[in-house]
Order: C-alpha cells, then structure tokens, then sequence
C-alpha cells in the first residue's frame, strides 16, 4: 500500500482572509491543532478606518469595498504575531488559505516585477502601496452592479444559459459584473490592469512572490468560468470586458501547488526554501474542507458576516437560485450553496435594540417564546438581501388563525412593530424558514441526515435547537480539545468555552482556516505523489482523534415540530414572493 502519511514533526498552515480578519491555524501531521493567531481588521487596523472591515459608499447605492493595502498589511502583522510567540517556522512544509469570495484586486502594470523582488529588509505595505491599479477591493457584500449583471446576462442569453455555463446566474457580488462595472465606468484603470486576482489567489501571489492561479473552485464564483470544462468561458468573457482572458492567467486545480515560498518569507520569518503554497480558494469551500463534509445527505450551516447553507452532488443542476462549484477536494463532485448577506450583522442589530445589546438578554428572549412565535413572521434585511432579492427594510406580520396543524382560514396581516422578545425570535425564526425553504427549492436534502453547524452563531445552542427544530434532524458542531479559538462576532472576538471535569473543551467555529490548514496537508501529499489522491486518506480510521472530528450537539426533537414549521414556511415563502413581486430588485 502506498504510503500516504504525513512526515512527523511537520506543521501546515492555514490562513482565511474574511472580511473582518485575518486567521491564521496550524495543523501537526496527526491533524491537531497546533496553534491559533488572528489580526481583527478594525481593532488592529484603525488607521484604515474600516466598519466591520469595509467601507459603505453612501455617494452609490450598494457600493461596498474594501481597501485593498489593508489585507496586505494584515499579513505582514499575523506573521509578525506569530513570530513574537517563538513559532518555529522552519517546521511548515505547506501553506494554503481561504479568501472572502467574489472579492477582487486589480494589479497596476509592472506589479510582477515588485512581486520577485521584494526585500525582506521592508515591510509588504511598504513595496505595495502603489501595485494596485484600483486602491479599494469590491467585495462580496457589494449590490451596485445590477445593470451590468443583467447585461451579461443577456449578452449569453439569458440568467439560465448563464448558470448553465457558469454554474450561478449573474448576482452582484460575482467578480464578473464588478469587472464589467470598472470596465465600463474606469476603463482607463482597467486598460492599466495587469493581473485580476481573487482574494485568495492575490493572497497567494503574496506567499509565493508572483502572480498564482486562481482556482477552479473560487473561479466558478465570477460568472466567467466553464464549470464542465474548468476553463474560462469564451461567452462569459466577451459579455465582460475585452482583453479579459490575459488579465485572469490561467485556471489552477484547487488541490495543486501554486509555487514555493518567497524568499521573502525564507529570509524574514524562516521559512523553509522547500515549504510549498497549495492554491488558496474561497472561505466557503475551504469550510467545506474543514467539516470533512463527503456525505451528499449532510448539509452546513456556515453562521458569521454572510450565513450560507452548502453540501455535495454528484451533478451540476443549473438554477436561478444558488450557487454550483467544483468540490475543492473531490473533481468528481460539486458544492451547491446558497447564500445570505443578512447574518450576524443583522442579528447583532436586533440584539442591540430589542435585548439591550446582551447576548444573554437576546437568548432569554429564545427560551421564553413558543416555537412558531404565534403565527408572528419578520423579514430583516441591515442590506440589500441575495436570496430573496429584496432591498434594506423590516416587514412583520402576524397569522390570524393560525394553529400550527393547517393553513385553511389562515390570513396575513402586516403590522409595525413587534414586542422585544417577539422581535428576536421571528428574526431567527425566519432566518432559518427561508434556509430550509430556499434550500428544498434548490434539490438540497429534506431533511437532511444531519446538519454541521460552523461560524460565530454556532455557539449559541438556542440558536442551535431552533435550526434542529425547523430542519427536522441532528446537529453537529466541530468541537476542538485542548485549544483557544477566537469567534467572530462584529468587533469583538470571544472565546467560548466548556469545562467538563479537568478538560477545557473550546468551541472552535472558524472552519475555513481550518479547512485552508487540511488542504495544505492534502495539497502536499498531491504534490509528493504526483497526482490527485483522496482528502480522505489523510483521516480515515482515526477522525476523533483529530481536530476535525464533529460531535452531535442537538438531537433532533419532535416531527411534529418539524412539520408545523413546514406550513410556517409555506405561508412565509408565499408572502416573500408578493414582497419580491413589489419590491426585488432583480
């Protein structure tokens, strides 16, 4: 049998560049986590003057970007943290990351020649300052490219054809509209474009000290590649901008190597010469990675700045709704998810002025309140909403007749304000409707055999008991002895813990960085074979001995309940569709 281990006393590390930080997790060769470091945008990076890590554009509707100088500085401080605490990082023989997706970087002519050059002796922020050809990155949570979306759309005939190609119709936030969009409005800066990056294949360039590939997986999140084929699509791109293909450079597997190491990083911090970067790809396929999700009746819920619902298929369905992506650890299958801009931010805003800013208040609020919240329905949208389409704004109802057991004789009636208690739970009510609703509509399993919760909500077990509830099945968290991990709220960074008899046992929810570390071990093994072999072989036989093991934190309860949140739903969605019907903005 071909030996597939990993060399002893061998370290991977994992980074996930999000939108409010930057993490960073080590893995040793039996898959344990080593340690943890994070630099929170905002806190640690005042000068830039970020909310939340971004920058609202109130002059353009929807605008939103993200100073493209600070990701670099970000890593020049982690790396800089790390070697404060005496991290050996001689011992890293592999490096991949994880990346916000959609987000892109616009290289300025001549950047390539900065990139082998750099001198170790000078900060990244200070030989890149002037390498951007745009100084701000838009970013995922961008909603300003409605036109150009409908235009590309068109230009290949239409938001099927488009998903059929791509693997999504066109939204907003997907690289290839912002393209479009810079092209159209700043051609200029865009004909002194060199190199598009994504996130992750710009933070990648970063490590290896030249332009890196972007990956199939984080690549079918621009509208432009051919998901069949894993190449860029000739229609997509000349519905997009002119010269496109030469500024993109060429599709990577997710799995490959994207070069060795700078010198840079082998003299500044001591690296080994011989450490290779897997190719980073997005946060939510590194999550992916991360929960080992294999199973095609498992679905995750990823819970942080964007909540998103994904799993695995062995075949590409298109749809107008969702998202389709090459599995980053398996060719031969896809990831579906669906995605939702309104997430921790909008339930942070909910806890704020309904609970007193106490997360205590807020899940005292949970407990006191009956499933179904008496027939009493909310939509919440801080900004403008991916899925529905709906722009900022709050809408309540209250169900007059309604029992629970049937929807006959049952009627909506909006009203403008609930009670406080009220208010909390048909804002996570409704969250996890439209999850369960949106993902039934896109063929995701119902219900699922179990569901993998990850992200900074995730540690909320009301908040857990309430998705067990409406889902209708267990649910797991990834749960890591013996390590301090840091998760996300808005601004501040918690760690969250449980004391059973002498074992701490810290609930660890950023799965991307993790997943990003796993990926460096597998992207190494491929690279040491010489081909492709199974993520798998790295922990069969012996996951709850590592890390990644997922433990069961809510069983699942009563179908009834499950089954009364079903009509819930049913009524919920019709009155979402006289909403988009009024008010979508697609």
């Amino acid at each position: 049998m071909a030996d597939l281990s990993l060399p002893p006393d061998s370290l991977f590390l994992g980074f996930d560049s999000s939108t409010q930080s930057l993490k960073a997790t080590v893995l040793d060769s039996s898959l344990n986590i080593v340690t943890t470091e994070l630099v929170h945008f905002d806190s640690e990076l005042p000068h830039y003057k970020t909310k939340d890590g971004v920058y609202r554009d109130p002059t353009v509707n929807g605008r939103i970007v993200s100073p493209t100088i600070m990701w670099v500085e970000a890593l020049d401080l982690i790396l800089h943290k790390l070697s404060s605490a005496n991290f050996d990082f001689k011992k890293v023989i592999a490096v991949s990351g994880s990346g916000q997706q959609h987000g892109s970087v616009y290289w300025q002519k001549g950047s390539s020649q900065i990139l082998t050059s750099l001198d170790p002796n000078k900060s990244l922020k200070d030989q890149l300052q002037n390498a951007f050809s745009f100084k701000e990155s838009p970013i995922w949570m961008d909603s300003s490219t409605t036109v150009q979306c409908r235009e590309i759309e068109n230009a290949v005939g239409g938001g099927m054809v488009l998903s059929e190609i791509t693997g999504s119709r066109a939204y907003e936030r997907y690289t290839g509209p912002q393209i479009r969009k810079l092209f159209s409005t700043e051609g200029d800066l865009y004909e002194r474009t060199e190199r598009i990056s994504l996130v992750s294949s710009f933070m990648a360039s970063l490590l290896i000290g030249d332009y890196a590939s972007i990956d199939e997986t984080d690549g079918a999140g621009m509208n432009l590649m051919d998901i069949k084929k894993r190449c860029w699509s000739k229609e997509a791109l000349e519905a997009t901008a002119t010269g496109l293909e030469e500024k993109l450079g060429k599709l990577a597997p997710a799995y490959a190597t994207a070069g060795s190491i700078s010198q840079y990083f082998v003299h500044r911090y001591g690296f080994e010469k011989n450490c290779v970067v897997v190719q980073w790809s997005g946060d939510n396929p590194n999550s992916l990675a991360g929960l080992t999700l294999s199973t095609p009746g498992d679905l995750a819920i990823s819970l942080g700045t964007s909540d998103t619902v994904f799993g695995i298929t062995k075949e590409h369905q298109p749809s107008l709704e969702g998202h389709v992506f090459p599995n980053p650890v398996d060719p031969g299958s896809y990831m579906v998810m669906l995605v939702y801009k309104n997430a921790s931010l909008t339930r942070e805003e909910i806890r704020d002025r309904c609970a007193n800013g106490s997360w205590d208040v807020f899940n005292k609020y949970l407990e006191q309140t009956q499933p179904l919240n008496d027939g009493k329905l909310g939509f919440y949208y801080t900004e403008n909403e991916i899925l529905p389409p709906l722009p900022v704004g709050s809408h309540r109802y209250v169900l007059d007749n309604f029992s629970g057991e049937s929807l006959e004789g049952v009627k909506e009636r909006e009203v403008k304000e609930f009670d406080p208690p009220s208010e909390v739970r048909a804002l996570i009510e409704g969250q996890f409707l439209s999850k369960r609703a949106h993902a039934e509509r896109f063929g995701m399993p119902s219900p699922p055999i179990r569901i993998i919760a990850t992200g900074g909500a995730s540690a909320n077990e009301n908040i857990l008991n309430l998705i067990s509830a409406i889902f209708g099945c267990d649910v797991y968290t990834v749960q890591r002895p013996g390590n301090t991990c840091y998760i996300r709220t808005s601004c501040i960074f918690l760690a969250y813990s449980l004391i059973i008899g002498n074992l701490c046992v810290f609930l660890c929810t950023d799965s991307a960085s993790l997943g990003a570390a796993l990926r460096a071990a597998h992207g190494w093994l491929c690279n040491k074979k010489g081909t492709f072999v199974p993520i798998s072989c790295l922990y069969e036989g012996k996951l709850e001995k590592t890390s990644l093991n997922c433990k069961l934190k809510v069983k699942a309860g009563d179908a009834n309940v499950a089954s009364n949140y079903g009509l819930l739903m049913k009524k919920r969605m019709e009155i979402e569709k006289k909403l988009v019907e009024k008010l979508g903005h697609f």
